[in-house]
C-alpha cells in the first residue's frame, strides 16, 4: 500500500492507479477511499490516472488527535498533490470531500486543477443560523455526535439506511452496501470522526466557492436525506460562476455508490466536454 508521511508526521494512505490525466477523489464521512472503487475502476479502464486518499483519521491513515478540520484536510491534500506532482487534475469530492475540494482551491489555488466535480456535497454551509435560516439545526449534528460517541458501530449501521435511501420503497435494500459502509466507518478513528462532524457541518464555504476559477459540475439527488439539496447543491451552483448543475430525481445522498454507473458516465461527459 502507498503512504505519504505528512509534515506533521501523519501517515496518509492513498491509492494511485493507472496513467493519464489524473482524477483525484475525496471521500465522504465516515468513509474512506474505497467508497470510490467503482469510479476508480471505471476511469482507470478508460485511460485516466485515478488517485484517492483516506482523509486523516479515516480508513488506513493515521488516527490523529488534532488537525481534524477543513483547513488541515485541504493542506494534507495539497501535500499529496505536490508529492505526486499532479497537474491538470480533475478533483471530485463527495459530501465532506466536496468541502475538502473547495477549501483546497481556496487555500492553494487551481494551478494544478483543470476541473472540479461536487457530488452531494456539503458547501456552502450546512448549519442553520441567522445567515443560513434554511440550514440544518445544530440539534441534528449533536445527535450525530452522540451516536458516534455512544455506540458508533450501531450508529453507522442505522445511518446507512437514509444515506442510501433504503427507507424509501423505491430503493431495494442491499445488506452488502450497508455492511461496506459500516466496515469503512469502523476502520476510522473515533476522535477524528467526532471532530469531523463539526468540520463538515459548521464550516462556511461561501467565500471559498467564489474563488473557484475552473469549470465545476454540481451533482445531487433531490431526495438527499443527509445534505438537503435546496441548501447545498442548488446554492453552490448559483455561487460558482458558470457552474453546471445536474439534479437526479429520487436519488439519495450515497448516489455515487448506489448509482455509480450513472454518476461515472456523467462525470466522464463533463471531463470530455
Amino acid at each position: 500500500m502507498s503512504t505519504l508521511t505528512l509534515k506533521d508526521g501523519t501517515s496518509l494512505y492513498y491509492k494511485d492507479w493507472g496513467a493519464g490525466q489524473p482524477i483525484v477523489f475525496s471521500h465522504g464521512w465516515p468513509l474512506n477511499a474505497d467508497a470510490w472503487d467503482a469510479q476508480m475502476l471505471f476511469f482507470g479502464e478508460r485511460g485516466y490516472r485515478v488517485i484517492a486518499h483516506d482523509r486523516r483519521s479515516h480508513g488506513r491513515s493515521s488516527q490523529t488527535w488534532d488537525g481534524n478540520n477543513m483547513d488541515t484536510y485541504a493542506d494534507d491534500l495539497a501535500e499529496l498533490f505536490e508529492t505526486l506532482d499532479l497537474r491538470d487534475a480533475i478533483m471530485v469530492g463527495h459530501s465532506t470531500g466536496g468541502g475538502e475540494v473547495v477549501r483546497y482551491i481556496a487555500r492553494h489555488g487551481s494551478k494544478r486543477v483543470a476541473k472540479t466535480v461536487l457530488v452531494s456535497a456539503v458547501p456552502p454551509v450546512m448549519l442553520k443560523s441567522e445567515k443560513n435560516p434554511a440550514g440544518t439545526p445544530i440539534e441534528v449534528f449533536d445527535q450525530i455526535r452522540a451516536g458516534v460517541a455512544g455506540n458508533r458501530s450501531q450508529y453507522y449501521k442505522d445511518l446507512a439506511v437514509p444515506f442510501f435511501g433504503f427507507n424509501r420503497s423505491s430503493t431495494p435494500m442491499s445488506q452488502g452496501t450497508i455492511d461496506t459502509f459500516w466496515q469503512q466507518g469502523m476502520v476510522g478513528g473515533v476522535k477524528g470522526h467526532y471532530d469531523c462532524i463539526k468540520a463538515f457541518s459548521e464550516t462556511d464555504f461561501g467565500d471559498d466557492l467564489t474563488k473557484v476559477d475552473v469549470p465545476m459540475l454540481v451533482l445531487q439527488g433531490d431526495d438527499d436525506q443527509i445534505v438537503p439539496f435546496a441548501d447545498s447543491g442548488k446554492l453552490t451552483a448559483e455561487i460558482v460562476k458558470g457552474a453546471t448543475l445536474k439534479v437526479y430525481p429520487g436519488y439519495p445522498h450515497g448516489m455515487p455508490i448506489l448509482h455509480a454507473d450513472v454518476i461515472s458516465k456523467d462525470i466522464l461527459s463533463f471531463i470530455k466536454g
